[in-house]
């Protein structure tokens, strides 16, 4: 059948570009992993994909209890190769911007639950970077959410107004305007600026830990192995063959971790999951933005709630990572086309162009102009991300397959998201119930929900 472009039901594009983050980690002895080899013909547990959902939700399932040779994990191309080794390098949750535009969709008690779990997820990588010592470049710090126009300043200060005034939690947020706003973000247009507690990652290297961690314990990864179809095992009533170029699998547990791609194994997604490319782009910083004088925060600079750019200045190597908006009033219209689709094979030389023209008017004093041979741009990629049309993800037991899990669709805010929802769908599937997982409401799946967002709008939060 032909998928047309921009549909959740197609597989990864076999071709990806490399992102920083895959340059910079080609040695993961992973990569590659069982490229050649049949898959088994049973397994208890199958999750499809490999990124920091799937990797997570397996580290989960043995931390619960299950056995690590009944573990499958399938992966389309190289190992981690899809939005997790492609974001901005953010562990950035919302702290209260969201508030209205999700009181829209779920209401204020959903809204308030949603901008709590960010903030809990935070705390959650915080911690298990930690104790698990992961060498994956986490940097927790604070960030700044930097209003550029004075419109969009009144937006934020009314969603803010009221996430205070339902009951939202607003205490670790600082706020700066005028002149104190431009000095302590360096950014000489802004408006306005907020600051609350963020943290950045290098997202591959946590991607692959977990995967080498679920490998080393028993648990195998097929790469370039993606599942294709799945059907009711005729032979065994309750288990499910999942079928791959490799040979098929007899499962009892499936949990979709493909994000983007989710509608081409649950079909009945495809009218609520929609991929975006995103771009992102990585800078070798000139002196004013080198050594002392290196950020120590990240950043989101915001022209309007849809037209926007990311910042974060990675504490190791010094390098920038500034990711860009789906939404851009001065692009033209094949570019904002381009979006919808699932090819992450190259880069929009008008994106790029712009990011670096605006992140030169952003912050005057990285001089472009100037720069010597070796700073400036040195790389530039996409990723696949899935937006939702009710703005968060879906997670949980899809009651009419029982046995099969999901969790995805994270409107490219995993990292965010994932660390309570991966954990989450893990415990499901071990047999807590969904009050047990601590989750929004809104986010679990269900035929009810399904139903109410076929055919709707899609709501652009981030």
């Amino acid at each position: 059948m032909l998928i047309p472009t921009g549909s959740s039901r197609s597989l990864p594009n076999p071709n990806p570009c490399l992102s920083y983050w895959q340059r910079t980690t080609r040695a993961y002895p992973h990569l590659s992993a069982n490229i050649d080899a049949e898959v088994p013909s049973e397994s208890k547990y199958v999750i499809v994909g490999s990124g920091i959902s799937g990797g997570l939700t397996a580290f989960q399932l043995l931390e619960g209890g299950a056995k690590p040779e009944e573990i499958v994990i399938l992966e389309a191309r190289e190992a981690a190769s899809g939005a997790s080794s492609r974001n901005a390098g953010h562990v950035r949750p919302d702290a209260f911007r969201g508030f209205s535009a999700y009181r829209k969709i779920h209401g204020d008690e959903q809204a308030l639950k949603i901008i709590k779990d960010e903030r809990r997820v935070l705390q959650k990588v915080d911690e298990f970077v930690k104790r698990h010592n992961v060498e994956c470049d986490f940097n927790l710090t604070t960030t700044f959410d930097v209003c550029m126009t004075p419109e969009f300043a009144t937006y934020e200060a009314e969603s803010l107004a009221a996430f205070k005034k339902a009951g939202g939690d607003a205490s670790h947020v600082k706020f700066y305007e005028g002149e104190q706003a431009q000095q302590v973000t360096r950014v000489p247009r802004a408006v306005a600026a907020y600051e609350w507690p963020a943290g950045s990652s290098h997202p591959a290297k946590l991607a692959q830990f977990l995967l080498q961690t679920v490998i080393s314990k028993g648990a195998k990864l097929f790469t370039f192995c993606p599942a294709t179809k799945i059907e009711a095992n005729a032979a065994s009533p309750g288990r499910w063959d999942v079928h791959t170029p490799r040979g098929t699998i007899a499962a009892e547990k499936i949990i979709h971790c493909t994000n983007a791609h989710a509608a081409l194994l649950l079909p009945q997604l495809d009218a609520c999951i929609r991929p975006n490319r995103a771009q992102a782009h990585s800078l070798i910083p000139v002196p004013a933005f080198s050594g002392e004088k290196a950020l120590q925060k990240t950043f989101s600079l915001r022209y309007s709630l849809h037209h926007f750019y990311s910042l974060i200045q990675r504490k190791g190597d010094g390098t920038l990572v500034l990711g860009v908006s789906r939404s851009n009033p001065r692009m033209s219209p094949e570019t904002i086309k381009s979006i919808l689709s699932t090819d992450d094979s190259r880069y929009n030389e008008e994106i790029a162009q712009d990011a670096l023209q605006s992140f030169g008017e952003m912050f005057p004093e990285y001089g472009s102009h100037t720069a010597a041979h070796g700073e400036g741009l040195d790389h530039v990629w996409t990723g696949i991300i899935a937006m939702t049309t009710d703005s968060v993800p879906f997670v949980g037991a899809i009651d009419s397959l029982p046995g099969q899990y999901i969790c995805a669709g994270f409107n490219g805010h995993g990292m965010a998201r994932i660390f309570t929802c991966a954990p989450a769908v893990a415990q499901l599937v071990l047999g807590k119930t969904w009050d047990e997982t601590g989750l929004p409401e809104c986010f679990q799946f269900s035929n009810e929900r399904l139903s109410r967002l076929s055919g709707g709008d899609l709501p652009s939060i981030w």
